[in-house]
């Protein structure tokens, strides 16, 4: 059986300031672990430009109709499920808008598959079966760069034309991969050799939290720095509501929760309704004749 040497990886490398871990006094270890995990902060703060160019293209792929796509193996596929699964209540957006997709599917999430990322015909496949087609997005993740199962999924998503993006921590020298933005996360070795769940994963989560965040953003989503299209599906998020639309709208309590209600849950048909004293079915058609977005509606 042919095995790839990967000792070349910097994500493989052994970390210098861990190398006697094992014998390291536990608040000894807790401090090299809070000095390491500010190399995930550094990483990032090197690819804004590539962040903020993901962002708007993105944004202009979901609003042409297509859909965006997270997928990995392992960690990696574990991050872009979570970042997928927290877009519906955060934002209100439909199920199969951002869609995170894992090696082995959902039961990898709780159970150990990682077996499966050496597979390059199966990404494919998952991508096949929730049509995935040139109007979508692709994220890749990979932290060594070198995973088969994301590898392919981007070359696919290529040779489609669809808009892909790779997210990795290793140097472009060190693996090559094909896509139209390639992020790459240098958070170094980490302190337990191999194990790209810690620095890595921070930096990709930080990463996945910029890009979903922005693009809904600049969908339309957020009014000033307030989610004004979330899910007001418990009492924690129906208190936020309210608070959101007294705060904005410098109404009282009593007069938010009625708008609530009228609204049906929309915090921003609430406010638009307080703000202008519009009727509800004249602000629901300004909404919609300015893609729901309140501050261009204001």
């Amino acid at each position: 059986m042919d095995v790839l040497d990967r000792g070349y990886l910097i994500t493989e490398k052994s970390n210098i300031k861990s190398k006697d871990i094992d014998s390291l006094p536990t608040i000894d270890l807790v401090k090299l672990f809070s000095k390491e995990d500010l190399e995930p902060q550094k990483a990032v703060s090197k690819v804004i430009p590539e962040l903020a160019e993901c962002i708007d293209k993105i944004a202009l792929t979901l609003r042409n109709g297509g859909r965006l796509f997270y997928l990995g193996a392992g960690t990696s596929g574990r991050l872009g499920v979570l970042d997928a699964s927290e877009c519906p209540p955060t934002f209100c957006t439909p199920p199969d808008l951002v869609q995170g997709i894992i090696a082995g599917g959902n039961s990898s999430l709780v159970k150990s598959s990682e077996g499966l990322e050496d597979d390059q015909y199966l990404s494919v496949e998952d991508l096949k079966n929730r049509s995935f087609s040139a109007k979508d997005c692709l994220v890749g993740i990979t932290a060594g760069g070198t995973t088969p199962y994301v590898l392919s999924a981007l070359q696919y998503s290529k040779t489609l034309g669809a808009l892909s993006i790779s997210i990795s921590s290793v140097n472009k020298e060190e693996a090559a991969i094909v896509s139209d933005i390639d992020i790459r996360l240098l958070t170094g070795p980490e302190i337990l050799t191999g194990s790209t769940r810690l620095k890595a994963g921070t930096a990709t989560k930080m990463v996945l939290n910029i890009i979903s965040t922005g693009v809904m953003i600049r969908l339309g989503k957020v009014y000033k720095n307030r989610m004004v299209d979330m899910s007001v599906s418990n009492s924690k998020l129906l208190d936020r509501s309210i608070r959101i639309i007294i705060d904005i709208a410098e109404i009282s309590r009593e007069r938010a929760i009625e708008l609530i209600q009228l609204s049906e849950g929309s915090v921003k048909l609430a406010l638009l309704i307080a703000i202008t004293g519009m009727e509800k079915e004249k602000a629901n058609q300004l909404l919609k004749e300015n893609n729901q977005n309140l501050r261009d509606c204001l």
